[in-house]
């Protein structure tokens, strides 16, 4: 075989594993910046090489078969490797650069991330930057992320974190509500009022408080929740509650008090929310692989971003 057909198959067999990590041909042209065209002609090569199917096709997704297998545990190790070396080498040349992939939540990332690109891009004009703001919670080798910001009571060992800041949850109010409705004095008393619900799957909601006073301090209660809204957005629901609709369990960072005085107000200040929202804000990137420079400028941009 010549030079240039081994660096073929060497490429093919590079795209073999991104095909393993993503189990979509799709997500794996995204990853390597072709067409899903291509990523087809270049898998059928390799099968014609190998002489046998590597692949097997649904409509969701694809599954590797036996030999796929056996070539990406062969291979992928030491593909591992020489993109780390790469980067590398990338870094000691210069400035930051390349693209850069983030994912984060929708309200969190316009907010607080959006308003700080600019300044970002233009400290590194070399980066170009994708930010991908979505609720869920991506896999971030997987589809290809270089980080994630996450709101989060704690991450999984297998990611590297680093903690952006602390958060908390507010239970707020509009002033209009709380003359018409009255005030609830105790967790209990939101049982008897419209509640403004995060939406999410599962049962009837509850919140659950924790006393912080000097009386009864560490108790905790827990009560089920109902109203006239649902809505998976942390930005609507505060629309909501501005607008005297309920009362709402919002994060910090989306009680936002700039739209005028007493749009909105605390509620049962004497009790703090517990285990709705989490404890904390963190850049999250994967384990195993050392961040490039542009991640970590990318990491210490979001730091002052949420220390401010």
């Amino acid at each position: 075989m010549s030079v240039s057909g081994v660096a073929s198959v060497l490429a093919d067999m590079h795209l073999l594993t991104v095909i393993a990590q993503t189990r979509n041909l799709t997500q794996a042209a995204r990853r390597l910046g072709i067409s899903k065209a291509s990523v087809s002609t270049r898998l059928r090569d390799l099968e014609r090489v190998v002489g046998m199917s590597l692949v097997r096709r649904t409509t969701r997704s694809v599954t590797l078969t036996a030999a796929a297998l056996q070539l990406v545990d062969d291979t992928q190790a030491s593909f591992a490797r020489i993109e780390q070396s790469l980067e590398q080498a990338k870094d000691l040349a210069g400035k930051p650069r390349g693209v850069l992939r983030i994912s984060a939540p929708v309200a969190l990332g316009r907010q607080r991330i959006a308003p700080s690109v600019p300044d970002f891009l233009r400290r590194f004009p070399e980066i170009r930057l994708e930010l991908d703001l979505s609720d869920r919670f991506v896999n971030i080798a997987q589809e290809g992320f270089d980080l994630a910001v996450r709101h989060a009571r704690s991450i999984p060992d297998t990611y590297i974190a680093r903690v952006l800041c602390e958060s908390r949850s507010l239970l707020l109010a509009s002033p209009d509500y709380l003359q018409r409705r009255g005030t609830p004095l105790h967790p209990t008393d939101l049982a008897r009022h419209d509640c403004l619900l995060y939406l999410r799957d599962g049962p009837a909601q509850s919140w659950s408080f924790e006393k912080t006073g000097s009386r009864k301090r560490g108790e905790r209660v827990s009560v089920p929740v109902s109203g006239p809204l649902k809505a998976n957005n942390s930005e609507v629901l505060r629309s909501a509650i501005e607008g005297g609709l309920g009362i709402g369990l919002l994060p910090d960072f989306s009680a936002d008090f700039s739209a005028g005085a007493g749009a909105m107000v605390p509620v049962l200040m004497d009790w703090r929310p517990v285990g709705f929202f989490g404890d904390r804000i963190y850049a999250v990137r994967p384990g195993g692989v050392r961040a490039s420079r542009a991640v970590e400028c990318a990491i210490e941009h979001l730091r002052q971003v949420f220390g401010s």
